[in-house]
C-alpha cells in the first residue's frame, strides 16, 4: 500500500495526466480541467465527519491505488450480446471502461438533427454546443468526485436533442468494464440536452466482465428545456468488487418532465448524488429508486428536489432490499423556495432487511420556505410479512420460493415506472433471478 496520501496522488496523477493531453490542451475546456483539479486540492476527500457522508466511509477506496485504462480493449458483438435489450440493439451507444467505442456503437434515428456522440470527440466537432452547457450544472466547486471528474474527464455520452423533435427509439448506453488488468478508474462524463418541444427515452448500464475491482466516478449533466420530457433509465450492476459514484444534476424549463429510475443491484460500495432543480413553472419530476444489496455491499442514495418556482409537482420513491450485512444509505430533501407557492411534493423511501446484521439509514427531509404547499415524505424499515410467507406456505409454495415471490411483491411497483418494454422484462428476469438465487 502507498505511503502518499490518496488527495496528494490524485493530483500527482493529474500533472501526468495533462502532459498527456497534447492538442486538448487547446480546447476552452482545458481551463475548466486546471480550475476543477485546483478545486479539488481545496476540497480533499470527505470523511464520515462530513454531515453528508456520515453513513458512508470511503476508506475503502482510498485504500486503493486506481490508474487509467490506456490500453485499447478488442471485444466483438458476441462479447456485449449478453448485456443488450431486445429491439434497442440498433440504438446502443458502447463504451469500454469509460472510452467509446465506435466499432461497436450503432444508432439509426429517425431524424438527422439528433446528435449522440462520444464526448471527447464532440469537445471537437460540436464545440460550440458542448461550452455551452458543460460545467455549468454539476458544480465542481462543491464536490470533490465532482471535481476529480471534471479535471480527469476522458469520454462519455453527448447527446442533444433539438427543439420539435419526438425521438421515439429509445438509446442504451452500455458501459462496460473489464477489470481482469489491475485496478482502473473512469470518470465517465454525460451532457444530455433535450430542447423544447422534444422528447426521449435513455437507458443507461453498467455491466462488468471478469468482475475485479476498479472505480467508476460518473457525472451527468441534464438540460430539459420548455415542454420537454425524458425518461432516464440507470441500471448499476458492475462486480461486487468495484466501486461506483455518481452525481447527477438535472435542470428543468416550464412545463417539462423528468423521470429517473436508478435501479443498484452491483457494487461493493456505491454512493448516488442526485439533484433535481426545477427552474420554473408547472414542472414535474419523478425520482424512482430500487436497491438489493447482499454481503457486505455498501448502496447510498442522496437526493435533492429542488423546488425553485410555484406550480411544480415532484414524487419521490426509493426502495431496497438488504441482506446478509449489506448496509443501506438513503437520504432525501425536498427543498421548497419562498416563491414556489402551489408547491405538491411527496417522498417516500422503504426497506425491507431480510437478516439481522443488514442494516439502514434513511434520513427524508422537508425545508419549506413556502405557505401554500402540499408535502409530505415518509420512511419505513421492515421485515417480510409472516402471515403472507405463512399463507403462500399452506399454499403448498417452497419457502425460498415463497419468499422470493415477496420481496419481488414489495419491489414491484418501482419496476413499473419503466415505460420501455424490453427494459422492464428484461429487469424482471435479473431480479427474479437474484431472488431466487442468493449467491447470484
Amino acid at each position: 500500500m502507498s505511503t502518499i496520501e490518496p488527495k496528494e496522488r490524485y493530483l500527482s496523477d493529474f500533472s501526468k495526466f495533462e502532459n498527456n493531453l497534447n492538442g486538448k490542451k487547446a480546447l476552452p475546456f482545458y481551463n475548466i480541467r486546471r480550475k476543477a483539479i485546483s478545486k479539488f486540492s481545496e476540497l480533499g476527500f470527505p470523511s464520515t465527519r462530513d454531515e453528508e457522508w456520515k453513513y458512508t466511509n470511503l476508506t475503502p477506496i482510498l485504500n486503493e491505488e486506481f490508474s487509467p485504462q490506456n490500453e485499447n480493449i478488442d471485444l466483438d458483438e458476441r462479447d456485449i450480446k449478453q448485456f443488450t435489450f431486445d429491439g434497442l440493439e440498433e440504438n446502443t451507444i458502447v463504451f469500454i471502461n469509460g472510452v467509446f467505442s465506435e466499432k461497436l456503437s450503432k444508432f439509426k434515428p429517425r431524424s438527422d438533427r439528433i446528435i449522440v456522440s462520444g464526448i471527447s470527440a464532440a469537445f471537437i466537432e460540436h464545440s460550440d454546443l458542448i461550452h455551452k452547457y458543460i460545467a455549468l450544472y454539476a458544480d465542481y466547486k462543491l464536490e470533490p468526485f465532482v471535481a476529480l471528474n471534471t479535471a480527469f474527464t476522458q469520454d462519455g455520452a453527448f447527446i442533444y436533442v433539438p427543439s420539435d423533435v419526438d425521438v421515439q427509439e429509445p438509446i442504451h448506453l452500455l458501459n462496460i468494464s473489464i477489470g481482469e488488468n489491475g485496478n482502473f478508474i473512469s470518470h465517465p462524463r454525460n451532457l444530455f440536452f433535450v430542447g423544447k418541444n422534444s422528447r426521449i427515452k435513455i437507458v443507461e448500464t453498467f455491466n462488468h466482465i471478469f468482475g475485479g475491482k476498479y472505480f467508476v466516478n460518473q457525472v451527468t449533466e441534464v438540460i430539459v428545456e420548455e415542454n420537454a420530457s425524458m425518461e432516464h433509465v440507470k441500471i448499476q450492476d458492475e462486480s461486487t468488487k468495484a466501486f461506483h459514484i455518481a452525481n447527477r444534476q438535472v435542470s428543468q424549463n416550464k412545463n417539462s418532465n423528468y423521470s429517473s429510475i436508478n435501479i443498484d443491484l452491483g457494487s461493493e460500495l456505491v454512493r448516488n448524488n442526485l439533484n433535481l432543480k426545477m427552474n420554473k413553472e408547472n414542472c414535474e419530476g419523478h425520482l424512482i429508486g430500487f436497491y438489493l444489496g447482499k454481503n457486505e455491499q455498501h448502496i447510498d442514495n442522496h437526493t435533492l428536489v429542488d423546488h425553485a418556482m410555484p406550480n411544480c409537482y415532484s414524487n419521490e420513491l426509493y426502495k431496497g432490499i438488504l441482506d446478509d450485512k449489506a448496509k443501506g444509505v438513503f437520504s432525501g430533501k425536498i427543498f421548497v423556495r419562498k416563491d414556489a407557492q402551489k408547491t405538491n411534493a411527496y417522498q417516500d423511501n422503504k426497506s425491507l432487511l431480510l437478516s439481522d446484521t443488514a442494516t439502514v439509514n434513511t434520513k427524508p427531509q422537508l425545508e419549506i420556505f413556502a405557505d401554500d404547499v402540499k408535502c409530505s415524505h415518509g420512511a419505513t424499515v421492515g421485515e417480510l410479512d409472516d402471515e403472507a410467507l405463512f399463507y403462500l406456505r399452506s399454499r403448498g409454495i417452497e419457502k425460498e420460493k415463497a419468499q422470493s415471490i415477496l420481496q419481488y411483491a414489495f419491489a414491484n411497483d418501482v419496476f413499473n415506472y419503466i415505460q420501455i418494454e424490453p427494459v422492464r422484462k428484461k429487469l424482471d428476469e435479473i431480479i427474479h433471478e437474484r431472488l431466487l438465487n442468493k449467491k447470484g
